[in-house]
C-alpha cells in the first residue's frame, strides 16, 4: 500500500529539516550496491530515533538488526563519546557492510557488530553483563519479534525504551493471518507487551516512503508507578 503523497510529503521533510549528509548518503547506496534489500528506516524515522535516544539520554543502546547501519549510524550519533551501540546482525555479508559504513561515518569505536542468530548471541550479552540498556531497538525478523522483546526487558532498567520496527504490516496486524509468520509474531509481540506489567506501551501508525506501517514504543517501568 502507497501512495505519491506520502512520499513527496515525506520528500519534504527530508529536504527541510533532515538533509542528508555524506556518510548516510553512502550508507545507503553501499547497501543498494551490495544487494542487500531496501528495508531501511526512512531518513525521517532515523532522525526520530536519533531524537529519541537523545532524549533519553542514552549512553548504552542495542539494536536487534542491523542490515547495512544506516538506523545504527543514527542512534549513534546521539551518543556521547564514551557511549557504546552494540548491534546485531544474522546475515555476515550484510555485518560487513554495515561495518564498513559504521566506520566511515566515524562510528567504530562507539559501535560494535555481532554476526549470528539474536537469539543464540542475546544470551551472551546477558552472561557477560552487557546491559542493562538505556534503549533498544528492534528490526529484525517479525516472527521472533516477542523473543526479542523478552530478551530486551531483560537486558534493561527502568525508563529503558524499547522501540520496535514494522508493526502494522500494511494494517494486516488488525487481523489475524496464521499463514504469515510476521503477522503471527507481531500480534503476539503486542499480546506480550500488553500482559506484562514491566512495559507501558503504545502504538503508531505511520506513512511516508516505506508505505502504511507503524512503532511500537514501550517503557520499561519497575512496577511502582
Amino acid at each position: 500500500m502507497t501512495n505519491p503523497q506520502w512520499t513527496a510529503v515525506d520528500d519534504y521533510f527530508t529536504g527541510t529539516i533532515t538533509p542528508a549528509d555524506e556518510a548516510l548518503t553512502a550508507a545507503l547506496a553501499d547497501s543498494t550496491a551490495a544487494g542487500l534489500p531496501e528495508i531501511a528506516v526512512a531518513p525521517n524515522q532515523g532522525k526520530l530515533l536519533h531524537l529519541l535516544a537523545a532524549t533519553q539520554g542514552a549512553r548504552n543502546v542495542l539494536e536487534i538488526g542491523t542490515l547495512g547501519g544506516y538506523s545504527t549510524i543514527w542512534l549513534a550519533r546521539a551518543l556521547p563519546a564514551d557511549g557504546r551501540l552494540i548491534t546485531l546482525e544474522y546475515d555476515p555479508a550484510h555485518a560487513d557492510v554495515a561495518r564498513a559504513n559504521i566506520a566511515r561515518a566515524g562510528l567504530d569505536k562507539i559501535v560494535e557488530v555481532r554476526t549470528g542468530a539474536a537469539l543464540d548471541t542475546l544470551p551472551l550479552l546477558e552472561t557477560e553483563g552487557a546491559g542493562p540498556f538505556d534503549l533498544v531497538f528492534i528490526d529484525a525478523d517479525k516472527v521472533n519479534n516477542p523473543h526479542y522483546v523478552a530478551w530486551a526487558l531483560k537486558l534493561s532498567r527502568p525508563g529503558t525504551l524499547i522501540i520496535v520496527d514494522n508493526v502494522v504490516r500494511n494494517g494486516r496486524v488488525a487481523t489475524e493471518h496464521p499463514d504469515d509468520p510476521a503477522i503471527t509474531g507481531t500480534r503476539a509481540m503486542f499480546d506480550l507487551v500488553a500482559a506484562e506489567p514491566r512495559l507501558d506501551a503504545t502504538a503508531i501508525q505511520t506513512v511516508g516512503t516505506k508505505g502504511y506501517d507503524g512503532l511500537l514504543l514501550a517503557r520499561v517501568v519497575d512496577g511502582t508507578e
